[in-house]
């Protein structure tokens, strides 16, 4: 199917829907005048399409509740033409500032803590950063929220690390949002389309919060990769572990593991499980969660997923079961041919576009068949398809 005639479907605009006012401005989600019935009409349609030579598809499965699923929550800050603080979402393919004080899907709480924020700039006589002239202190704010502890992490992304009254700055902002739980000071002095630097300050709490997924509990600092739905997210990872089909006995490899959220779910029903990533920080983190939960199971490695694999092949090692969660781009060659000299039991595909997916099955099904698919609608609102897939060896 061809991508752009495919990305041009999209529900009709339908009065049940909600209507936010900056949809035809912002690129946060495309589809916020559209029922959500119908939003999920047309994404399994779209899904079907695009899995229809490999295998018939499971139903999409959608939200109860599908607004203010975000817990991760960015907001741009910059100035008007009044030199008055503006905070929020940039303009679709634009560095402009949408301003913007609530949004159809993110937390409510997030939102509210960026406005008292935005608010509290001019008393404490701190300025936004304006991209043109690279003046200013605040970039941006990040804020993080655990679904299932309440736990909330501000991140306050600044130019300099220094922070003018940043004792008092805090104190104030904790006194009017109780529920933060810290605050961390970021310093990004680049030209640079990121949000976050590298330099870190602790300004409040432990720097970081936790939540739970699966039963299992997740360290999640201002830099680590958490799905921003977890209400979905227990529902994807629920589907992964149906279609991995665990007895207790497997050797499990998740490659690129991440913080170690599959791995460790997996953990529980498996023999043994190896998660190999590339990242250092998140290969900390995994190693971290593992502690926190108890998990002497699963072993994580720095390393690239495909190198790791190839390893494994040449060492004439074998797992039952391979779970793969790839960046939007799909997986490397190398790591395609590093899987189909592995020769795993059962491969668990996640992914979060299908183009790439259709693109590595074509290369897979030379040696599996694809025996199951489902989508799993984690961003409402959005043209965004995630999905599950299980691959079966031909022979």
């Amino acid at each position: 199917m061809n991508g752009k005639a495919d990305r041009d479907i999209r529900p009709k605009k339908n009065q049940d829907g909600p209507i936010c006012p900056v949809l035809s401005k912002c690129g946060g989600c495309r589809w916020g005048g559209g029922s959500y019935r119908e939003q999920l009409s047309v994404k399994a349609a779209r899904f079907r399409k695009w899995m229809e030579p490999f295998c018939r598809t499971e139903a999409i499965i959608g939200m109860e509740s599908p607004l203010h699923y975000r817990c991760k929550v960015h907001a741009a800050f910059g100035e008007d033409k009044r030199h008055n603080p503006i905070s929020g979402i940039y303009e679709e393919k634009s560095r402009r500032i949408v301003p913007v004080d609530s949004c159809l899907i993110e937390n409510e709480t997030a939102d509210a803590i960026i406005v008292t924020i935005r608010e509290m700039l001019k008393s404490f006589k701190i300025r936004p950063y304006n991209d043109d002239t690279g003046c200013g202190l605040l970039r941006h704010v990040l804020v993080r929220v655990g679904h299932a502890t309440g736990q909330i992490l501000v991140v306050l992304v600044l130019t300099s690390p220094v922070l003018p009254s940043k004792n008092n700055f805090v104190k104030e902002l904790v006194r009017r949002h109780p529920g933060i739980t810290s605050v961390v000071l970021n310093v990004n002095d680049r030209k640079t389309g990121m949000v976050l630097g590298s330099r870190e300050q602790v300004l409040y709490g432990k720097g970081y919060i936790e939540d739970e997924i699966c039963g299992r509990v997740f360290r999640i600092s201002p830099g680590s990769f958490y799905q921003v739905n977890p209400v979905q997210t227990e529902k994807l990872y629920a589907k992964a572990m149906e279609y991995a089909a665990l007895t207790g006995t497997e050797r499990v490899v998740d490659a690129y593991c991440g913080t170690g959220t599959i791995g460790l779910i997996a953990a529980g029903s498996a023999g043994s499980v190896i998660g190999v990533e590339r990242n250092a920080g998140a290969v900390r983190d995994a190693r971290s969660n593992a502690r926190r939960n108890g998990v002497d199971r699963i072993r994580f490695y720095q390393n690239d997923a495909g190198r790791f694999l190839r390893q494994m092949a040449e060492e004439g090692e074998r797992p039952e079961v391979l779970f793969m969660d790839p960046p939007r781009s799909g997986s490397s060659p190398e790591f395609m041919d590093a899987l189909l000299q592995t020769r795993p039991g059962r491969i668990v595909y996640i992914s979060c576009n299908p183009e790439t997916l259709t693109r590595d099955l074509k290369l897979l099904t030379q040696e599996y068949r694809v025996a199951r698919a489902g989508a799993v609608d984690m961003f409402p609102f959005t043209e965004e398809i995630e999905s599950v897939t299980l691959l079966l060896p031909k022979n």
